[in-house]
């Protein structure tokens, strides 16, 4: 096992009080409303065995304010003592100054962007820092479904897609759904999502919610149900003789020449016709993918919007500024905002701190506030960046795959009267299948026909009606549409209310068989009369003006 604990374990011993000092720091970004913990996760903290302090002032910015931590089971101190906690909880990665702060032994856990930010791993090493600390990275969890309650990219990601719709309608200078007015008619919004991802899928979500008509792309086939889940319409890129794109970590692929050539063909066409884009593709570790050109933007209708939500890692769209807006000659409106997900700032920092709780219930398995590190957890081993000043990065690569394995062939099932070996019969052709379900529609009439010369009176007729009842229940209930049930309930009341009527005139009759059946029958109707008229009144009801 490679199991230790992390940090210097204070005087008090487990489960006779707290347990290592966890500081909440402010954010020192400029513009950065967020904050790593909120008085609700500082409880879940305090569970777990920490002593959690929070950094004066470090949750303004997100309307938590200091005698809501302390209320919370948190100690509020200055910035120091925050800092020179053994477990550091921040939002962004840490400024030279920052890293100073750091006590000997410390933990931080943060946005550390390791892939593109080496020199910041070699900054967190023992021979750059002078002393042994350790460096988790929020945005290198794994994406595997252990992992999920974990990931803080997806979390930021939701939110930054909702945000980008919300900017985009703010920019927008029309409705996004259509309306019917005395004034006229308005049409609704059209809104295009490349990439459909975890942000492009709440692009899509908000934009579908608020009425726009909403298309989205995406070079991984398996999304395709889920936008069409949520009201958008999967534009798919068709290239001939090419195998489809095919996830085996949850993110997009760099494609082929020849399918970012057809791709490129479909955002010119639906750049002319569209009014709102919003670009969320971005590809690890390498610069985002260009998929918008000038002369795309430049056939945009003037008033349209562009959220290029890729900005930060060199933009999907030519033109875009990273964290500034632009407005283009022919009038089209271009926002490179960097920090969506911190214009929720409440929200976010609610999901941020929910993932980092997630985080230490797994480093601390005990609860007794003391960290440990699992080298052989793969999600503990991957989110180490630095591990007693000695860099761990990269870890070994961690294949998944957003594509279900396909199912093993299932052995065919014996057949009653197979031959001797064992072995199932062959299928039938559908020219025998054919045969054999007519021949047992003709023996079905045969035995209408015999019961209704054989049997006494009036058991004939009663057995026609019965076998015309089967027969016409099942071509109109089976063969309708489920969306059209509700409006045939008036046609089962009608239906159900002869039965009753039928019912109760055997009720006088002298057999005892045939009341108590009469009996469960008026029942039975009855039931489904008023739950047919109760389900009717309800569904009126939803479109009956108050």
């Amino acid at each position: 096992m490679s199991e230790s604990p992390v940090g210097s374990v204070p005087e008090s011993q487990p489960g006779q009080g707290p347990g290592l000092r966890l500081g909440i720091v402010a954010e020192s970004a400029p513009g950065e409303a967020r904050v790593a913990g909120t008085p609700t996760t500082v409880k879940q903290l305090v569970a777990l065995g920490y002593d959690v302090v929070v950094e004066s002032g470090a949750g303004a910015a997100a309307a938590f304010t200091d005698e809501a931590y302390a209320a919370s089971g948190a100690r509020v101190v200055g910035g120091a003592e925050a800092w020179g906690s053994a477990v550091v909880l921040k939002i962004n990665a840490p400024s030279d100054a920052e890293l100073e702060r750091l006590a000997d032994g410390a933990t931080l856990i943060a946005l550390l962007s390791p892939n593109l930010r080496p020199e910041l791993v070699t900054k967190l090493g023992r021979e750059s820092l002078g002393r042994p600390v350790t460096a988790l990275a929020m945005d290198a969890v794994p994406r595997i479904s252990r992992a999920q309650s974990m990931d803080v990219l997806s979390s930021m990601a939701n939110i930054a897609g909702y945000r980008a719709v919300i900017e985009a309608a703010h920019e927008f200078g029309r409705f996004f759904t259509g309306q019917v007015t005395a004034a006229g008619k308005v049409p609704p919004a059209k809104v295009l999502v490349a990439g459909a991802g975890v942000a492009g899928l709440a692009a899509i979500g908000a934009a579908s919610s608020l009425g726009a008509i909403v298309r989205a792309t995406d070079p991984r086939p398996e999304v395709a149900d889920q936008v069409r889940s949520i009201g958008g319409e999967y534009l798919e890129v068709v290239v001939p003789e090419e195998s489809k794109e095919v996830s085996s970590d949850g993110y997009a692929k760099a494609t082929s020449a020849a399918y970012d050539a057809r791709a490129a063909e479909i955002y010119s066409e639906q750049a002319a016709d569209v009014d709102i884009v919003i670009t969320t593709a971005l590809i690890p570790g390498r610069a985002a993918p260009r998929l918008l050109s000038a002369a795309d933007v430049a056939s945009m209708k003037p008033g349209s919007v562009v959220v290029d939500m890729a900005a930060a890692q060199g933009g999907n769209v030519e033109g875009s500024v990273a964290g500034e807006r632009v407005v283009t000659e022919n009038g089209v409106v271009i926002l490179g905002y960097t920090d969506l997900a911190g214009r929720l700032p409440t929200q976010a920092s609610q999901l941020f701190g929910t993932n980092l709780v997630n985080l230490l219930k797994l480093l601390t398995p005990e609860k007794d506030g003391v960290l440990r590190l699992d080298f052989d957890d793969v999600v503990q081993r991957g989110v180490t960046v630095v591990r007693d000043g000695e860099s761990t990065w990269p870890p070994p690569p961690v294949q998944v795959s957003a594509v279900p394995a396909p199912a093993a062939a299932a052995a065919p099932a014996p057949v009653a009267g197979a031959g001797a070996g064992g072995g199932p019969r062959k299928e039938l052709s559908p020219q025998a299948a054919a045969t054999r379900r007519y021949g047992l529609i003709a023996l079905g009439i045969l035995a209408l026909f015999g019961v209704n010369a054989t049997a006494p009176a009036p058991i004939p007729q009663h057995f026609t009606v019965l076998v015309l009842s089967i027969v016409i229940g099942y071509y109109v209930i089976g063969k309708v549409a489920h969306a059209l049930h509700t409006p045939l309930m008036s046609v089962t009341n009608a239906i159900s209310g002869i039965i009753v009527v039928g019912a109760m005139l055997q009720l006088t009759s002298d057999d005892t068989l045939v009341r108590v059946l009469a009996f469960v029958a008026v029942l039975v109707a009855s039931i489904n009369v008023f739950g047919g008229f109760a389900v009717t009144r309800r569904m009126l009801s939803m479109f009956s003006k108050d």
